[in-house]
Formats: structure tokens, sequence, C-alpha cells
């Protein structure tokens, strides 16, 4: 072999080694850079979300002093973020509301308690302190329209987190039922409720909005005078008084009008947060009650209201 060719041989076996080497080295080093001819493999395994089975409770009430025992597989149904039972509800859920009127009819000492449930990711669009106690209310509702006295209903609101809803954002049956027999254990219940009652008489609720407004902010404080006066109602027989006030713009005559405006809006929002419109009443006091000075924009907004108590 002459000079020149392994001269050659020894060049081109260097370029091959090298080559080799820097593979190796490079991808070692730069794995999964394209630079390196290589790209690595990135496909990680996708994180599905966990889907929960939508729960599903069933309308039971039994009474463990008697042999009165209801159970159907249908419920009173809710979307979340809402406390307006779905419709349809279904005929096996109003047999057993027959069956409850009969029952509670016949054992006036017995009370139905209804339990709402409502979970912690929910808005609460509703007047009462949670979306719980208003589905309670409204279910409350549905049964008196049914002939079963108020007086024999109690309603409370529970937080919930283990009820899930379907894939539509229904909410099957979250609710709990119970029957209690009433005795004198009783009379300290009585006698909270007719604290409240005389609260909500000496400090009424007032609402300062416009006519038209679809809405209204309520506090938390607020919210529990609504669940409080709801309550009177239900157990007392009282009614709840709505007065609208104006300050004293315009021409009299016409301010009793307006302020009965402001009073039946108040009386539309209630009705449609589960307070039976037969509970409610209206009138106007126009600009007769101010309860600020009326010379200045201050005043005259504090007058515009609407008062809210029971008689």
């Amino acid at each position: 072999m002459s000079k020149k060719t392994s001269y050659l041989l020894g060049i081109i076996l260097t370029i091959i080694l090298g080559t080799i080497l820097y593979y190796f080295l490079c991808c070692s080093i730069c794995c999964g850079q394209e630079s390196c001819g290589h790209k690595k493999d990135e496909t990680k395994s996708a994180v599905t979300p966990e889907i929960k089975d939508a729960t599903r409770n069933a309308f039971m009430i039994k009474d463990a002093n008697s042999d009165f025992n209801i159970k159907m597989n249908d419920n009173f149904n809710f979307k979340t973020s809402n406390f307006s039972i779905l419709d349809p509800v279904s005929q096996d859920v109003d047999k057993g509301v027959l069956k409850l009127k009969d029952y509670l009819l016949a054992n006036p000492s017995k009370d139905i308690e209804i339990t709402g449930f409502y979970k912690s990711d929910e808005v609460n669009n509703s007047a009462y302190p949670n979306l719980g106690l208003a589905r309670a209310n409204s279910v409350k509702n549905y049964l008196v329209l049914h002939d079963i006295p108020s007086k024999q209903i109690d309603t409370y609101g529970k937080l919930n987190n283990d009820i899930n809803p379907d894939v539509n954002s229904t909410l099957f049956g979250p609710l709990e039922f119970g029957i209690l027999t009433t005795d004198a254990s009783d009379a300290s219940y009585m006698e909270a409720l007719e604290k409240a009652c005389d609260a909500v008489r000496a400090n009424p609720l007032v609402l300062h909005f416009k006519t038209g407004q679809a809405a209204i902010n309520l506090s938390s404080e607020q919210r529990q005078k609504i669940a409080d006066i709801s309550h009177c109602v239900d157990k007392l027989g009282v009614k709840i008084q709505v007065v609208g006030h104006t300050d004293n713009t315009g021409d009299a005559a016409n301010n009793v009008v307006l302020g009965l405006k402001r009073a039946d809006f108040a009386k539309g929002y209630l009705t449609r947060n589960g307070i039976l419109e037969g509970n409610i009443e209206t009138s106007s006091k126009g600009q007769t009650e101010p309860i600020a000075d009326n010379a200045t924009d201050e005043g005259k907004a504090e007058n515009r209201r609407t008062v809210i108590t029971i008689n």
C-alpha cells in the first residue's frame, strides 16, 4: 500500500470515527433537541379530569315512631346555582306528596323537616342565606300548594359537597326529609321565633333601589332577615307588609302611585324567591313619611325606600 493510499484511508477513518463520536456525545447532551437530528418523544399521558357520577337521592320520608314510610326513586330536582324546582315533577313524587298530606293532616302533632343541600362552588342567587334553604323553601311552597299546612313544615339549609350534578348541571334530589313529633320541648323554639319576629317588627327590612331594577343586592344580615320573615309567616300565620315611600319630588298624588309601584316590585322580588304571593300585602305612603331631609340629595335618596315587615 502506497504512502498516499495510507494517508487517504487514515483521513476516512478519522472522519468516520469523528462522526460516530459526535452522534453519541451530542445526543447524550442535547437529547430531545432538533439539532441532534432526533426529537425526543415528548408525548405525555393526557390528564383526564375525573367525571363523577351524578348523585341521585330518592324521595324518602319515614316516621321512626310509626309505620309511615315513603320511598320514590324520583325527587325534586334543581339546576346548579338555582332554587326553582325543575318541571315536571314526577307523578310518583306527587303520589308521595298526597300520602304525606293525608298523614300530616291526620297527625297535627307531626312536622316534616326539609333540609336543602347546596355546594360550596354554587352561586347563591336567592334572597336567602344559602341555596339549600332556598331549595327547601321552594319544596315547602310546593307542599303548601298541595294543601299541607305550612305550620307543619320546617325548613333548613346545609352545605353538602358530596352531591354531584349530571353533565347537564342538574342536581337530582339535593334534599333530605324527616318526620318529628312536636312536644313541650318546642316551646323554646317558638319563643326564639317570636323574638325573631318581634325583631323584624322593631327593625324592618329596608330596601333602596330604582323601580325596574332587575336584581337586589342583599347583605348577609338582610338575607337572614328574609329567612326570619319567611319562618314567621309559615309558623305564626302573619302577613308580610311591603310599603313604598318616595321623596317629595313631583306631585303628592303621583308619588303615592310611585310608592306602590316600588312596593309591587319588592313583592315580585319576594315571590320570585319563594314567598307565596298570598302572604304579601302592598301599600304606599308616598311622600308622607320621610326619614331624612328632602332638602338634600342624600336625604331624598334615603326617603326613596321600600319597607318590608310583618303584622
